[in-house]
């Protein structure tokens, strides 16, 4: 695990895993890690690419408590990351908040990006809720965690019970509460359609057959750029780069093969 700190002083925690190219950049989502990618960044580093994931401020090794959780703050990072380690242009693949944080970059700063894979994410917000969902399901979290048993069995996935911290007197998350719920603070008042708009580079959407991410936006995403490509994927919901990791590595590779 190395660091970087950005413009606004924020410690990035970040992996890399060294290739010949091409590079790929790995987003994590909300309350999540950047081992959540480990399977995947061990199966694009052993084809070759050079594989760099991080973990998103508020979040694991990095900054705890940032000055700012704003969306543009996440774009910020990327462009650091991408720029400090010399990626550009990248694929960047993103599940979630990351997902969305890999659009809003793929729009601003098209020269980054290569190509994009959006993993139950997009551009839809204006989820007024989001906010107190989110802060009602970290309430249920019965922390602090007895052992990494208990706690694979309540979140879903020992990759994200890997990402506790453990204590004395047990696993504990290594985020803030209030932080995260903060993090989702704009999309409960803005949509990103025109971003989305914006993206020009080649992009895979991925979704869980049992995921959150409603069909009218998939519809809707695909009327505004036609060109976009779409799968579903049997047997995962949300967390689909867990679910099925398999099948989500073969999903990448062909699409990466069609863009070249």
């Amino acid at each position: 695990m190395t660091h970087l700190v950005t413009g606004d002083g924020t410690r990035l925690a970040y992996r890399d895993h060294p290739g010949p190219g091409p590079t790929v950049l790995l987003l994590h989502g909300l309350a999540g890690h950047l081992g959540e990618w480990d399977h995947l960044a061990g199966r694009l580093a052993a084809s070759g690419c050079r594989v760099v994931s991080y973990d998103a401020r508020g979040h694991g090794g990095s900054t705890r408590r940032p000055v700012s959780v704003s969306r543009a703050a996440h774009v910020a990072d990327a462009v650091a990351v991408l720029r400090e380690l010399d990626l550009a242009p990248a694929v960047v693949i993103g599940q979630s908040l990351g997902g969305h944080t890999a659009m809003l970059l793929a729009a601003e700063h098209p020269q980054l990006v290569r190509a994009l894979v959006l993993v139950e994410a997009g551009p839809a917000g204006r989820e007024a809720e989001l906010p107190g969902t989110i802060a009602a399901w970290l309430d249920r979290w019965p922390v602090p965690f007895a052992s990494l048993a208990e706690a694979t069995a309540f979140l879903g996935h020992e990759a994200w019970a890997r990402g506790l911290e453990e204590r004395a007197d047990g696993r504990w998350p290594r985020f803030d509460r209030d932080t995260l719920v903060g993090t989702a603070a704009e999309l409960a008042l803005d949509g990103y359609w025109p971003q989305w708009s914006r993206v020009r580079c080649p992009t895979l959407l991925v979704r869980g057959a049992s995921g959150t991410r409603r069909d009218a936006e998939a519809d809707e995403m695909r009327a505004r750029r036609p060109e976009t490509r779409a799968v579903v994927v049997p047997g995962a919901a949300h967390d689909v780069h867990l679910d099925q990791p398999e099948q989500l590595h073969v999903e990448i590779e062909k699409f990466l093969g069609e863009s070249e």
